[in-house]
């Protein structure tokens, strides 16, 4: 009987139709919007530089330090670590799914605070850094010369100056990695037996080296 009425009336009834579509159009942006669970676990991510060292001394005097620390903190799953020979050594430690990431985060950093003193001094120096991290990638850019006037070495200390901080101001972002980096540096060779005959050790050399490798500001 009521559907009848309608199809009676076949323009009263588009007329209806149009005005729910149009409703649902503007009440639309009002509505909730639901979002999928998390299925990828949080990721903190762990990173430690040991000027100079091989990746066995980074991972013995380094990375076991940290990992032992870590061991047992509320929520962890697993974690995996990476001992390079450019003297860093990365540690990932995933979490349960639905573990608050910053918590996570603070209570990695409060592990590692513990062991910070049984680090090596220039771990120590050049700090320990703990972050959030993510298990996949989110997107990749490639950055290079097209009419190659410029070097891998200039691209990437581009990059790092320009590029990266701003990438980490952007809301939502976790963390950001730049793959083959490469930075400018002065590689210092010593001979063991000019040293001998002065008298200099390898520390004094280091020491002195430290004292002129400073930054001044500039007075105008």
């Amino acid at each position: 009987m009521f559907s009848r009425y309608f199809i009676d009336r076949p323009i009263f009834a588009f007329v209806i139709s149009i005005v729910i579509v149009l409703a649902g159009l503007a009440a639309m942006r009002a509505l909730p919007v639901a979002q999928y669970p998390e299925i990828a676990p949080p990721v903190v991510q762990v990173t430690a530089s040991y000027p100079g060292a091989a990746a066995e001394v980074l991972e013995q005097t380094v990375a076991a330090p940290i990992e032992n620390a870590i061991t047992g903190v509320e929520g962890m799953m697993y974690m995996a670590s990476t001992s390079t020979s450019a003297g860093t050594t990365t540690i990932e430690v995933t979490f349960e799914i639905g573990t608050d990431a910053d918590q996570a985060a603070v209570d990695v950093n409060n592990r590692v605070k513990q062991v910070e003193a049984r680090l090596p001094e220039e771990t120590r120096r050049q700090g320990v850094v703990v972050q959030k991290g993510s298990s996949s990638f989110l997107q990749v850019h490639a950055f290079y010369s097209p009419d190659d006037s410029r070097s891998a070495l200039w691209t990437s200390n581009y990059v790092t100056l320009n590029i990266l901080d701003r990438i980490k101001r952007i809301p939502g972002t976790t963390n950001v990695q730049i793959f083959g980096a490469k930075d400018y540096a002065m590689r210092i060779w010593l001979r063991p037996d000019l040293m001998s005959q002065l008298g200099v050790t390898v520390d004094e050399i280091t020491t002195a080296i430290r004292e002129q490798n400073s930054q001044y500001a500039l007075v105008t």
